[in-house]
């Protein structure tokens, strides 16, 4: 079984830069990162990147501290499916074109996938490792929007 923590981060919450991170435990990890977004969409890209980085039929189980990322991908998702992407509301789903995403992963992935939440911020090593990663994407992003090279300026205000 392949073990991937997964995180995400916003600075600045919403509409702050982003980032997001996974880290296999057996070694290897990636992040990205862009100048705007939320919380939730920073997990849930973590969470579709780490299925698309293992796209085997090795059983693959995802650990994640956003209980929203782990309900849309497991709990949610085949309800929104079957109700046309709608919630159990009638309103429209949120985050739905990286939600459609996390579908068409796990669909074209041949092992099985199954998520886990574990509690954030509570020296769990995977999960530290991939909440750096992310922390530091978002700076970059920051960064990189603002014409900066540097990842801890903060951003450049009056534009």
């Amino acid at each position: 079984m392949i073990i991937v923590s997964t995180d995400g981060s916003c600075l600045h919450n919403p509409g702050g830069a982003i980032g997001w991170a996974w880290v296999n435990h057996a070694g290897g990890s990636a992040s990205g990162g862009a100048p705007s977004g939320t919380n939730q969409i920073a997990e849930l890209r973590a969470v579709l990147a780490a299925i698309e980085a293992h796209p085997g039929s090795e059983p693959l189980s995802v650990e994640s501290d956003s209980i929203y990322a782990i309900k849309c991908a497991s709990e949610w998702l085949p309800n929104w499916r079957r109700n046309g992407w709608r919630t159990s509301s009638g309103g429209p789903v949120r985050n739905l074109d990286l939600i459609r995403r996390i579908d068409q992963a796990l669909t074209e992935r041949p092992g099985p996938v199954r998520f886990r939440w574990i509690r954030g911020h509570v020296g769990d090593f995977f999960n530290e490792q991939a909440d750096a990663l992310a922390g530091a994407a978002a700076r970059e992003a920051r960064a990189a929007a603002a014409g900066t090279t540097d990842p801890s300026a903060e951003p450049v205000t009056g534009r």
